[in-house]
């Protein structure tokens, strides 16, 4: 926000507004990792708010041991980063199509896409697994990444057909004259063009397939494949109570999100900025 302008109360005001915002935001992840720090014991007996008397740190070998984050965290990764690659490009090879080459039925295929955003997991869950054990990959890791990118492609097939739209015919049909095939269009011109809306797609489809947990709980039954969601949820049953290794596991799934947004985050502010203007 560009406040070089304003007079100073607009700018105490704003900069007022931005400062709650933010504590809003990062309170409650420093009050989570205040909490795991401390013993179950200390939690239930001192204040909520207080940091521990003593700074325990045994809640975290522990959750990270039982919760089985070690492959948890080695599946969510792999899930998370095939899943982006193959949504975002995807995504925009479909966006490309619908918006710039001229096909009979191609914009009933492109308002099937859409449909597709309005659709629920809870409403296709039980035909999806039916599917997924019909065809022999209940299971498998592959089981999971092909519901994880059919439910990614209809939003980044949306905001990509918007994205290249907004891209001069004049560029492609000027490639395309001096003997570029589609896809060398697509792979020299049109990919390069559409960062700013492939970040926010990744960002979109990153967080949602990080944080997805009740497909990977239905389409898998194999510890070894699962990913950390599952894992944080073995904290809900009988280790309810244990509240220092509850907030121990949530931490340790908050902070790979937390790393990827700092090592991000120029990245993610442009894309997310460019995307919203031109899409």
């Amino acid at each position: 926000m560009d406040v070089r302008g304003a007079s100073p109360v607009s700018k105490t005001v704003i900069y007022a507004i931005m400062l709650l915002f933010t504590v809003l935001a990062v309170y409650p992840i420093f009050w989570l990792v205040i909490q795991s720090f401390k013993t179950t014991q200390e939690y239930l007996t001192s204040s909520k708010l207080a940091f521990p008397k003593v700074w325990f740190s045994g809640n975290y070998p522990y959750a990270w041991k039982l919760g089985k984050f070690g492959i948890l965290l080695m599946n969510s990764v792999f899930y998370s980063v095939v899943t982006v690659a193959a949504v975002v490009v995807l995504g925009l090879m479909a966006g490309f199509a619908f918006a710039k080459i001229k096909l009979r039925g191609s914009k009933v295929l492109h308002g099937l896409f859409i449909i597709g955003i309005l659709l629920t997991l809870q409403s296709i869950m039980v035909p999806l697994f039916l599917m997924v054990n019909a065809s022999g990959l209940y299971n498998t890791r592959l089981g999971v990444l092909i519901p994880y990118i059919g439910l990614g492609l209809p939003m980044s097939v949306y905001l990509g057909t918007e994205f290249v739209q907004s891209i001069p015919d004049a560029v492609i049909e000027s490639a395309r004259l001096d003997g570029a095939g589609y896809l060398r269009v697509f792979r020299s011109i049109i990919f390069p063009l559409c960062t700013p809306v492939a970040v926010t797609i990744a960002i979109l489809t990153f967080t949602a397939t990080w944080n997805e947990f009740m497909l990977i709980n239905i389409l898998t039954s194999d510890d070894s494949i699962k990913s950390i969601p599952v894992g944080i949820n073995r904290f809900s049953g009988a280790l309810a109570s244990d509240y220092g290794k509850q907030f121990s596991a949530l931490v340790i799934g908050l902070v790979p999100m937390l790393v990827f947004y700092v090592i991000f985050r120029k990245q993610i502010t442009k894309g997310v900025a460019a995307g919203a203007v031109k899409g």
